[in-house]
């Protein structure tokens, strides 16, 4: 196993690793953590792998680690690094298999009171709706002539296909879609995977979440969003799929064979990459865009299958029931962005995996509606706890190019949850406190138990602290679809 490297304490929320810690390392590695949830992560192997990639090609200032860091493929889960568009690299462990896993919210005009009496009814019609669990598919089968235009289109092929509204388009980071696909970079395995799985939420961490609006922190930002206390909300977590997950596996192939023949040995073989003007670097992002692409179309077929849920249960069309987009926020993406470096701006190519975008009020990219607080940014908790709603803060900008953590991240391993946890014990603790939880498999429970992730009100506080995010509003869990 690797040596963990030391880290310096900076202040009450920041951590370095400095570069003499490791070999070939060009820049220093910082973490944004505190005492707590430091304890889950000392000796773990997440830090060797921030370490790792600051020996990068290219890379600008410092490899970052946000506070939900745990351990990934390649970067660590809750990774960021920046690359010069010349110099540096693109790494498909740094953007990770999911491509595009995003968090969509929605908002209701419904109060928890009238949706509790018939809370075991929606979540089941939300479990009948929206197909979930491994390998889960009949959402919207595609016909193999249509998966070019999805790959292309993204969320706005689906709305022009009944699949939404086009007021949902604004409210989606990209408007839901990523320019520079290159549809003939997907694979043919990865084009047969994505054919049946459109609209379809998946397993492991993906779910449907039915929350209540539980208290306000930044009242003005969230009546800009919609967000009242006890209205209720529902939050999607989900991706590209299995042709997301096909396109990162042909493309660390490829970025594999080509170094062996290189003769180029990396620190981790898990950090294959390739010069981001190279043929490889082109095909890649033109694959991964595309990959993002299906996301978000993935994410826009799933809301038209929520409103249909709400609107059979509660009788009433989608449109009497609100049910807009608040926002949808994309984690595992590469993106060109302009960033300040050495005192002048720059284009740079910012992998954020497991990490999300918080740019601050006043950016362009931020929809005109939310301009003046900063973009959203979405951290679900677990299952039994809070989630949030955020904005990103100025700070941002310099200290983590314009990027915040993604949920609370990972404390256990799948595999060691299914170890601690029982089934019987995580649906009982849940039915308790009042949270009805339907479920693809009984494991799809048990990985996700709540003891197997961080206290999502540490990590929050990191976060706000570090002076990435300002919190905006604090949601509760009502009902839960896992795969």
């Amino acid at each position: 196993m690797e040596q963990v490297p030391a880290l310096v304490r900076v202040d009450e929320f920041t951590y370095r690793i400095e570069r003499t810690e490791r070999p070939g390392m060009r820049v220093p590695g910082v973490l944004y953590s505190d005492d707590a949830l430091l304890s889950a992560v000392e000796g773990d192997p997440s830090l060797a792998q921030l370490a790792n990639v600051a020996t990068l090609p290219g890379i600008q200032e410092r490899a970052l680690a946000m506070p939900d860091i745990h351990f990934g493929y390649g970067f660590p889960v809750g990774g960021v690094a920046a690359f010069d568009l010349d110099e540096g690299v693109v790494s498909p462990g740094g953007i990770g298999y999911d491509i595009n896993c995003g968090v969509r919210l929605l908002r209701t005009s419904l109060t928890a009171d009238e949706v509790r009496p018939r809370l075991g009814e929606l979540t089941e019609r939300l479990y009948r709706e929206i197909p979930s669990g491994v390998g889960s598919r009949g959402g919207y089968p595609l016909a193999p002539g249509q998966i070019d235009e999805v790959l292309l289109g993204g969320a706005r092929w689906a709305v022009e296909r009944g699949l939404g509204r086009a007021e949902d388009l604004p409210f989606q980071e990209e408007e839901g879609a990523l320019s520079g696909a290159a549809p003939a970079e997907v694979s043919e395995a990865a084009r047969k995977r994505g054919l049946k799985q459109l609209g379809t939420l998946g397993s492991g961490n993906h779910f449907l979440e039915v929350q209540a609006v539980d208290r306000l922190l930044e009242p003005e930002a969230a009546a800009a969003m919609g967000l009242e206390p006890g209205r209720v909300v529902v939050m999607l977590h989900t991706g590209s799929r299995g042709l997301g997950h096909q396109v990162a596996t042909d493309f660390i192939a490829r970025m594999d064979r080509r170094l062996a023949e290189e003769g180029t040995t990396l620190v981790d073989r898990q950090l294959s990459c390739a010069p981001i003007g190279s043929d490889d670097g082109i095909r890649y992002l033109g694959a991964m865009a595309a990959a993002a692409n299906f996301a978000w179309a993935n994410r826009q077929a799933i809301t038209h299958g929520i409103r249909r849920a709400f609107s059979a249960v509660f009788g009433r069309p989608d449109e009497a029931l609100d049910l807009s987009v608040v926002y949808d926020i994309a984690h595992n993406m590469a993106k060109t962005e302009s960033h300040s470096v050495a005192g002048g701006s720059r284009r740079l190519l910012v992998h954020r995996k497991g990490a999300t975008r918080a740019f601050p009020a006043g950016r362009d990219e931020v929809p005109a509606a939310y301009r003046r607080f900063g973009q959203p940014v979405l951290i679900p908790g677990d299952m039994g706890t809070a989630s949030y709603v955020l904005v990103g803060l100025p700070t941002s900008m310099e200290k983590s190019f314009g990027s915040s953590c993604h949920g609370a991240g990972r404390r256990l391993s799948r595999h060691a949850a299914v170890r601690a946890f029982r089934y019987e014990e995580v649906t009982r603790d849940l039915r308790a406190r009042g949270i009805v939880v339907r479920s693809a498999s009984r494991e799809g429970v048990t990985e996700e138990a709540p003891g197997a992730y961080k206290d999502v009100e540490e990590v929050v506080r990191v976060a706000e602290g570090a002076g990435l995010t300002r919190r905006v509003a604090r949601l509760v869990p009502l009902g839960v679809v896992k795969g």
